[in-house]
């Protein structure tokens, strides 16, 4: 008997065209910092080329799921990544499927004189 799993159909997703971070010392924001490591900078590469699951990506970027997971954790929450989709595996389990949330980040700095 054929399995239903694994289940992964195609995903159409488009990202923002661009997203404005404002540095300001008012409000400081994260995302410099979340993009200052390396292994955030891969998944934002990898995730370039197609929407992934979280073991995907750290296969691809040669890191441990718990990594992995740490990174997409901040990612999304600076909203540079979104979860689009769930797919599921071969054992049934659900799996998130990870995009970049924007295409182009600009970074504006502050101006107290506005």
């Amino acid at each position: 008997m054929a399995s239903a799993f694994p289940h992964q159909p195609p995903v159409d997703h488009a990202p923002r065209e661009r997203t404005n971070v404002v540095v300001d010392r008012n409000e400081p924001t994260d995302v410099l910092q979340i993009l200052s490591s390396e292994t955030a900078q891969e998944i934002l590469v990898t995730l370039k080329s197609e929407p992934r699951t979280a073991s995907d990506i750290a296969e691809s970027v040669d890191q441990s799921v718990q990594t992995v997971s740490y990174h997409l954790k901040r990612l999304c929450e600076a909203e540079l990544i979104t979860p689009i989709e769930t797919w599921y595996s071969k054992k049934g389990r659900e799996m998130t499927v990870y995009a970049l949330a924007t295409e182009r980040l600009v970074v504006k700095f502050h101006d107290d004189t506005d």
